[in-house]
C-alpha cells in the first residue's frame, strides 16, 4: 500500500513537471505575456533611476535599494497575481473539471503551475538584475555569502508565495473580478513594506502590519544580499534579521500549502458540466469571449 502512495506520488510529480515544460515553452513563444513581465522591469528600472539621492542615514544610493525591493515585488507579483489570474482563467476555461477524473491531476496541475511560476520569476529577478548593473549601476552581491543570501530569500519568498497565490486563485471568482480584488491589497503592501522607501518613513503601526506578510521579508532579505552592511542603518531594526526573515517566509510557505491542495480539489469537486455553461453563457451575454 505504501509503495503504492509513493509510486502514485512520483507519476503526480513527473507528469507535473513534463505539463510544467509544455507551459512553459508555450510563455516563451506569446509575445504578449513576455512583454508584460518586461514592462514591469522597465518600470522599476524607471522609478530607480528617477531617485537620485542616498538613503537616509547611510551612503547607500536610494536607486540601490529601490532595485532591491523591486526585486522582491517581482517575485511576489509573480505568485500572488500572475498565478491567481492563471489559475482562475482556466478554471473557467474547464480545466479543473478535467482534472477532477485524472488521477494524481491536482498535485499534477500544482507542480506544473509552480515550475512555470518559479522559472517566470527567477527569470524576471535575473533580468532586473543585470539590466540594473547595467543601465543604472544597480546593486549585485558582492560575495559567496551574498549570493548564497540570494539563493535562499529567493527560493523562501518563492515557497512563501507560490501556494498562496494558488490558493487564492481556487477560491476567487472570474478573471474580470480576480485582478480588481488582488491588485488593491498587493499595491498597498507595496507601498508599506519598504520596497519603495525605507520603511523606517512609515508609521510604526504600518511597519507592525507589514511584517506580517511575506514581502516585507523578502525585500529586507534581498537588501541584505543586495546592499552594503552600512544600509542596514535604514533597517527598523538596525539589522537584517535574516533569522527572523527565514522564519516568516518559512511559515507562509507552511501556511500555503496547507491551504493550496485542499482548496484546488474543493474547487475541482465544484465543477461541473452545468456549471462551467452557466459561466460561458454569462460571458458571451456580457461581451466578453467565452472559454
Amino acid at each position: 500500500m505504501r509503495g503504492a502512495h509513493m509510486t502514485h506520488r512520483t507519476n503526480s510529480w513527473r507528469a507535473g513537471l513534463q505539463r510544467g515544460g509544455i507551459e512553459l515553452r508555450h510563455l516563451l513563444r506569446n509575445g504578449k505575456e513576455m512583454s508584460g513581465h518586461l514592462t514591469n522591469v522597465v518600470v522599476a528600472l524607471l522609478v530607480a533611476a528617477y531617485l537620485g539621492d542616498d538613503v537616509p542615514g547611510t551612503s547607500t544610493p536610494m536607486t540601490h535599494l529601490v532595485l532591491a525591493g523591486f526585486a522582491a515585488y517581482l517575485l511576489f507579483q509573480v505568485g500572488l497575481i500572475n498565478l491567481p489570474q492563471i489559475l482562475v482563467t482556466e478554471r473557467e476555461e474547464g480545466t479543473l473539471l478535467r482534472l477532477r477524473a485524472t488521477p494524481g491531476g491536482i498535485p499534477a496541475y500544482l507542480v506544473a503551475k509552480c515550475l512555470l511560476v518559479v522559472v517566470l520569476a527567477v527569470g524576471t529577478l535575473a533580468l532586473l538584475l543585470a539590466a540594473g548593473a547595467l543601465l543604472a549601476d544597480g546593486p549585485l552581491p558582492h560575495g559567496p555569502g551574498d549570493w548564497l543570501t540570494l539563493l535562499w530569500v529567493t527560493t523562501l519568498g518563492l515557497l512563501a508565495v507560490v501556494p498562496l497565490g494558488a490558493a487564492v486563485g481556487a477560491v476567487l471568482p472570474n478573471p474580470r473580478e480576480a485582478l480588481a480584488l488582488i491588485m488593491l491589497p498587493t499595491m498597498g503592501l507595496l507601498i508599506t513594506s519598504g520596497t519603495v522607501f525605507p520603511i523606517t518613513e512609515l508609521p510604526v503601526p504600518v511597519q507592525q502590519v507589514a511584517s506580517v506578510f511575506p514581502l516585507k521579508w523578502m525585500a529586507q532579505g534581498l537588501r541584505s544580499a543586495l546592499l552594503p552592511d552600512s544600509a542596514r542603518a535604514a533597517e527598523a531594526a538596525g539589522s537584517w534579521e535574516l533569522p527572523m526573515v527565514a522564519l516568516v517566509l518559512t511559515a507562509w510557505a507552511v501556511l500555503g500549502f496547507l491551504l493550496a491542495v485542499p482548496l484546488l480539489r474543493r474547487a475541482a469537486r465544484r465543477e461541473s458540466g452545468s456549471r462551467l455553461s452557466a459561466r460561458q453563457d454569462k460571458a458571451a451575454q456580457s461581451g466578453a469571449p467565452a472559454a
